[in-house]
């Protein structure tokens, strides 16, 4: 293992941290409609306000990681999210709840796009998508942990619980502090030169197509847990089933980074988009084992392709990984917790089954927008660059 590659492990655990406290809220949903009375509208829109202030703020992070070297320490990222995520059960007015949400993901924008550049800048484009996998599964790992630990806290001692969480995160913030180096040691990054500057078309297309994917990750990861339980199954239960999904996906990472860098990402994707619509319309339309594990294989193929459109992004704008990472990270994202509010307010207006069948709806509308990213065919281009248009 070489030290790029070590640097890349330790910037994975950081990630695992760092997202460790995103999913606590698709699995405290069902409390929360329960115990407070909120409509799926409302609990949606929760989640939203997470993803929508990550997305505002982690493109103006990746720019000025690009231009001037500035990042906040990974440690600080750590304790505002443990903190203000852990408050959330001891409040019983919404719009508190709201404002204790969108401090929480400050923490979590400030990571992503300076670590995620770093990464990049450590990665030579032949091995990108497996490189790029490996940081990327550590904040699939948190994502998968988080729904564990905030079932157990709840369901020991209700929403009040919560505050639990508050002391991993403080303990694991105080590490950070000791063992990482400080942001100021990063030496700013050169100017992009004249054939670095963002490919505009190609990233706006990117971005869009993985909104859409956001939308289908986020809101399934969001409304799963409380369909479970609709289904009779207890919510620890239910939040461990969804952590299997998303383990699931940690492996599908791996995978996909390790076939797009052989078979092309662009190939890599659209199969992967394909192939994860069918077990999700059978995990809705069947019940028992079956359903279970479709939902398995639905979230090892859709999480699958991830990494790899992240490693698209690096390689069309390679002078630009911060911001363009701030964009695949922060904005599509933003866009995907949109959708989960669409998706709250249809199974409102129908039922929750009903408004999960926006998910592969989503996923289908990404297909034609990552077919139109400029970007090569390997199967039948070996040997040429990423399109700059």
């Amino acid at each position: 293992m070489t030290s790029d590659t070590k640097s890349v492990w330790g910037l994975s655990a950081a990630h695992l941290v760092t997202d460790l406290y995103s999913p606590v809220l698709p699995a405290i949903l069902p409390l929360l409609i329960a115990e407070q009375g909120y409509s799926f509208f409302l609990a949606g829109l929760i989640v939203t306000v997470y993803n929508l202030t990550s997305s505002m703020m982690q493109p103006l992070v990746g720019w000025l990681f690009d231009t001037k070297g500035i990042a906040v320490h990974i440690s600080i990222t750590v304790l505002i999210s443990a903190t203000f995520i852990s408050i959330i059960g001891l409040l019983d007015n919404y719009f508190l709840v709201l404002a204790s949400v969108a401090v929480a993901a400050l923490g979590h924008a400030f990571f992503h796009p300076s670590a995620l550049g770093t990464v990049s800048r450590l990665t030579r484009d032949a091995s990108r998508g497996r490189i790029t996998s490996y940081f990327v599964i550590g904040g699939n790992l948190g994502y998968a942990i988080g729904p564990i630990c905030a079932g157990v806290a709840v369901g020991l001692m209700g929403l009040q619980g919560l505050v639990i969480l508050a002391v991993p995160g403080i303990a694991m913030a105080a590490v950070l502090r000791r063992v990482l180096p400080a942001p100021e040691r990063l030496r700013a990054p050169s100017a992009p030169s004249r054939n670095e500057r963002p490919a505009y078309r190609a990233i706006t297309l990117l971005v869009a197509a993985s909104g859409l994917r956001a939308w289908a990750i986020f809101g399934s990861v969001a409304f799963l847990p409380t369909i479970l339980t609709l289904r009779g199954i207890d919510l620890v239960t239910a939040n461990l089933l969804v952590s299997g999904m998303l383990i699931a996906g940690v492996a599908g990472q791996l995978v996909g980074g390790v076939l797009s860098d052989r078979y092309g990402r662009k190939e890599y994707t659209l199969i992967g988009l394909l192939t994860a619509i069918p077990p999700f319309v059978i995990f809705l339309t069947t019940g028992g084992i079956v359903s279970l594990v479709a939902m398995i294989v639905f979230g090892f193929i859709l999480w699958s392709t991830f990494a790899v459109t992240v490693a698209m992004a690096h390689e069309i704008a390679p002078g630009n990984v911060g911001l363009v990472s701030g964009l695949m990270l922060g904005l599509a994202v933003g866009v995907g917790g949109m959708g989960v509010a669409v998706t709250g307010w249809i199974a409102d207006m129908t039922s929750l089954s009903l408004g999960l069948a926006t998910i592969p709806v989503a996923i289908a509308l990404a297909v034609p927008l990552f077919l139109a990213v400029p970007y090569p065919w390997k199967v039948f281009s070996r040997n040429r660059s990423p399109s700059r248009g």
